[in-house]
């Protein structure tokens, strides 16, 4: 079968673009996907950035880069975050749009660190590593959950977490940082981060990362002000402790939140993120140049559209992936750019009980594909792309859904439904509205059906379309385009899933040959 379309799916490589082919200079955004809360160092020539995954398992992505432009997904700091039902999507309890928020990435003597924390489970998690693209991690885990921390490393041997929202603090953390220095209080640092943005003030500053740089302690938060923009702002001081002087570092098209990195050649970088509709908050890098002490952010108070750095060579395997299931060794695991929504139930997928074939089993029923455990995801990206698989439904009960989604709380998917005496029909579910409509229905009378899935992102279109093929080669259009909203309960941009869910029996199943993407839309209604 793989053999017979390959003519129509062919394995894209650097053919992803974000910028043109014949570019010589990169240009923003970075990363036209969803990469949060980016923590970014530089270890020799290689520069390594942690992100923001939220509910997804695997979490916390390490990407590696040699430019600053051309990432990949190398590790992650944990499998799963903890065990409890929220994470795991049981007993009817999820976290959407919590998990682990804003990590803090950093190297010391030798050890990488990695840290973060969770609402959920009201933690900060603390993970470390000598070898950051291999593992193993070691991990400490206490209360509370120190709000958009920054770890830091101070010279003399002291280390803190730098935290909060509005009024930022400071903490000293113990030898071994398994939790706060038995004595030691927290303090604050100063009393209202975000005054410099003005007084009328919407999101408290957050975001905070922390550097040393010649002697110098600089503050990186991101600030909200009323009917203004998400904004830069930038405190420094002598000591840790302050007293802190902060200043407006950059006010434009609403990129902030991030922090300061050098390259080898003594060039600094700010990396930040944009808010950027249903794909979610994308990656921007913006030049410093220093000015009296203080780190000035941009060209001409803007962020610029070029860079002065190598073009991308696109997303895909880097970041976004075809995956043809085939593995020569079962115990192979699934390539880095997937990752499950919520912790899976690894007794219930496979890689070898149909070789070739990625196949999801039902363990229980649920009433929606956002109650539905082992969905396994990944990125949509900009400025337009699709997503293709094909399914051997032959294995579904009565009462069971699988298919192709695009996953926000605001959903749309095309798959099969099964119903009473084995009937199966193909359908496509809008839940745009905030409630799951079947938008379309048509019978299905063979075990094999394509699904396609379609993101237009240019200039926030945010729309999706969808579509089916019985043979591969001929598409039809089903159901309606799906209006893609960015929401906060789910906190992330849009991510294209395979699922199988069941309402009614558990024990069916259904089995996907493949999922290739492309940088097109290969068709619109």
């Amino acid at each position: 079968m793989k053999r017979t379309i390959a003519f129509l799916f062919p394995l894209l490589g650097a053919l992803i673009f974000s910028t043109s082919i014949c570019a010589q200079k990169a240009s923003n955004p970075v990363i036209f996907a969803d990469v949060p809360d980016m923590s970014v160092i530089r270890v020799g020539n290689t520069y390594y950035m942690s992100s923001t995954t939220m509910h997804m398992s695997p979490g916390v992505p390490i990407m590696k880069s040699k430019d600053l432009i051309n990432w990949e997904i190398v590790n992650y700091a944990y499998d799963i975050l903890d065990d409890v039902d929220e994470l795991n999507l049981t007993n009817g309890k999820s976290t959407y749009g919590r998990g682990s928020w804003a990590s803090s990435l950093r190297y010391h003597k030798g050890t990488y660190y990695v840290s973060t924390f969770a609402g959920t489970t009201d933690k900060t998690y603390i993970y470390s590593t000598k070898n950051i693209e291999k593992g193993p991690w070691k991990s400490h885990s206490f209360k509370p959950a120190f709000h958009d921390h920054s770890l830091f490393f101070d010279d003399d041997g002291r280390t803190y977490l730098i935290y909060g929202s509005g009024k930022i603090m400071l903490t000293e953390l113990n030898e071994d940082l398994s939790g706060i220095r038995p004595g030691s209080h927290s303090r604050v640092i100063i009393e209202n981060a975000g005054t410099p943005a003005g007084p009328n003030i919407g999101l408290p500053a957050e975001g905070s990362q922390l550097f040393k740089i010649n002697g110098k302690y600089y503050l990186f938060n991101i600030s909200w002000p009323r009917g203004g923009m998400r904004t830069v702002i930038v405190h420094r001081a002598d000591k840790i402790t302050g007293p802190y002087e902060g200043r407006v570092a950059l006010q434009d098209k609403g990129i902030a939140q991030g922090g300061l990195i050098s390259t080898p050649q003594g060039q600094w970088y700010s990396y930040l993120f944009r808010d950027f509709g249903s794909v979610g908050r994308i990656p921007y890098l913006v030049p410093v140049s220093w000015q009296d002490g203080w780190p000035v952010l941009g060209v001409d108070n803007k962020a610029p559209d070029e860079l002065n750095l190598p073009a991308s060579r696109g997303y895909n395997p880097g970041i976004v992936a075809s995956d043809e299931f085939n593995r020569k060794k079962t115990d192979k695991p699934l390539p880095l750019v997937w990752q499950w929504n919520h912790n899976p139930d690894n007794q219930l997928w496979s890689l070898n009980q149909h070789p070739g074939f990625l196949r999801l089993t039902t363990g229980r029923t649920d009433s929606s594909i956002l109650s539905a455990r082992n969905t396994i995801t990944q990125r949509t990206f900009g400025p337009e792309c699709s997503g293709v698989t094909v399914m051997d439904v032959s294995g579904m009960k009565e009462g069971d859904c699988a298919g192709l989604v695009l996953l926000q709380a605001r959903y749309g998917w095309v798959g099969v439904k099964t119903e009473a005496g084995g009937q199966r029909s193909v359908v496509m579910v809008n839940a745009d509205s905030g409630a799951p409509v079947e938008a379309q229905r048509i019978p299905l009378n063979q075990k094999m059906v394509y699904l396609k899935a379609a993101c237009d992102f240019k200039e926030r279109a945010d729309k999706g379309y969808f579509y089916y093929s019985l043979d591969g080669r001929t598409w039809t259009s089903i159901g309606s385009v799906l209006k893609m909203s960015y929401t906060m309960p789910h906190f992330m941009g849009y991510r294209f899933g395979l699922f199988n869910y069941a309402t009614k029996k558990q024990g069916g199943y259904v089995d996907f040959d493949f999922f290739r993407i492309s940088d097109r839309l290969t068709e619109k209604k």
